[in-house]
């Protein structure tokens, strides 16, 4: 349980697909006018997220990494399909963001009309091409793990262009210097927020070291400091023995 609840916050507060590691940019940036328009979009990353992250990793586990085909016999132990993980997690990505445009096309259409292009283009999306890529890169060992990851880097990237959508609706009515109107301003925006989700990365860091080896290793630093102030009075005795014998 424990560590679902650390990779869930990790994934939305420290390696956010945003502003750890900037990825799915394009779509953040050029959705981002409307807090509206930003939620639909934000809602069907974390569906596509969700549903190829643990795909990709049954795919990964069962087929493409080296050895995976064991279980179609053990002749087949020695074959590595690893090339072909971008062709296959891409074609699974493509599938979901169609099954994602029907259904907003169905029963939003003033969503649809107004995520336009961008709606598609999610699966060309680096940030979701991306959480299948870090899920092969950190083997995560579960099909839930798998599963939180993509719902928790889901709601990270939602979490990014719902704040910067909020803000640029509020900016707009402020009195901005004309140079840095429009992306100037957003991308300033966005750096400070990155370095604010930044400050997160102490949530889950701190002394990791059980307590057992805490206390052997200070036990091991006092006995050091012992001995040495032993050998340091033993040699003081041995130098005043000698000016007494002189």
């Amino acid at each position: 349980m424990l560590e679902h609840l650390e990779l869930f916050f990790k994934s939305i507060f420290i390696d956010n697909m945003v502003f750890a590691v900037f990825l799915g940019m394009c779509s953040y940036l050029a959705v981002s006018k409307k807090v509206s328009t930003a939620v639909g979009l934000g809602a069907a990353v974390i569906f596509v997220l969700a549903v190829t992250v643990p795909l990709n990793w049954l795919l990964d586990q069962y087929l493409l990494r080296d050895g995976a085909l064991v279980w179609l016999g053990p002749e087949y132990a020695d074959y590595n399909l690893s090339f072909l993980s971008f062709i296959l997690f891409i074609a699974t990505i493509a599938t979901m963001v169609q099954l994602v445009e029907i259904v907003v096309e169905k029963f939003s259409p003033s969503l649809y009309n107004s995520l336009g292009i961008f709606l598609p283009l999610i699966a060309v999306n680096c940030a979701i091409l991306g959480g299948s890529l870090f899920m092969q890169a950190r083997e995560i060992p579960s099909l839930g793990l798998a599963f939180n990851y993509g719902v928790s880097s889901g709601i990270g990237w939602f979490l990014a262009i719902l704040a910067i959508a909020a803000i640029r609706e509020k900016i707009r009515y402020s009195n901005v210097p004309a140079p840095l109107r429009g992306l100037g301003i957003t991308f300033i925006i966005t750096g400070l927020m990155g370095i604010g989700f930044q400050s997160f990365g102490g949530m889950l860091t701190g002394d990791n070291e059980p307590p057992e080896e805490v206390e052997t290793s200070t036990a091991k630093t006092i006995e050091e400091k012992e001995i040495k102030k032993e050998i340091e009075d033993e040699e003081k005795a041995v130098s005043y023995n000698e000016v007494i014998n002189e």
